[in-house]
């Protein structure tokens, strides 16, 4: 699979998300080595009534407890959006090794916005890619925000 089909299934995962009411951000996690899918998950923070429950925190909690380790070193994941400077940290001290994202998020992004967390000497940084079928995440977020600013 390229980082497109990848992405697909993440963009999949986030519109199940957003079908329970949750911000439309999904995210997998993969093994470079053998492209094996070790995680598809979606934002959980409605329905676990929990901030921390982000798509890339769940995706990175379930692999590291599939595979019985801290460390994902050969792991690649691809997320719709921009990741916040929680799920950046949580990145960098799993030690990803590559992180795909779809949609820039000016406000609250960490990576290419905001704290630029990854140009930080002090933290470990995984090779960043950013607008991967950018327009698709863009638009499945400001579709599900629009919605939501109906029902106000």
């Amino acid at each position: 699979m390229s980082e497109y089909n990848y992405m697909e299934l993440a963009i999949k995962y986030a519109k199940k998300g957003a079908l329970l009411g949750e911000i439309p951000i999904g995210a997998v996690l993969i093994d470079e080595k053998n492209q094996k899918i070790y995680s598809t998950r979606h934002n959980e923070i409605v329905t676990q009534n929990n901030p921390l429950k982000h798509a890339e925190i769940l995706a990175i909690d379930e692999t590291c407890k599939i595979k019985n380790t801290r460390y994902l070193v050969d792991m690649v994941m691809y997320v719709t959006l921009e990741p916040c400077v929680m799920c950046a940290a949580a990145i960098s001290y799993a030690r990803i090794k590559k992180i795909y994202f779809g949609a820039y998020d000016e406000k609250n992004g960490a990576i290419e916005h905001g704290l630029r967390m990854f140009s930080k000497k002090n933290y470990f940084v995984p090779e960043v890619y950013g607008g991967i079928k950018e327009q698709e995440c863009s638009k499945l977020l400001n579709e599900f925000f629009n919605n939501k600013r109906k029902l106000i």
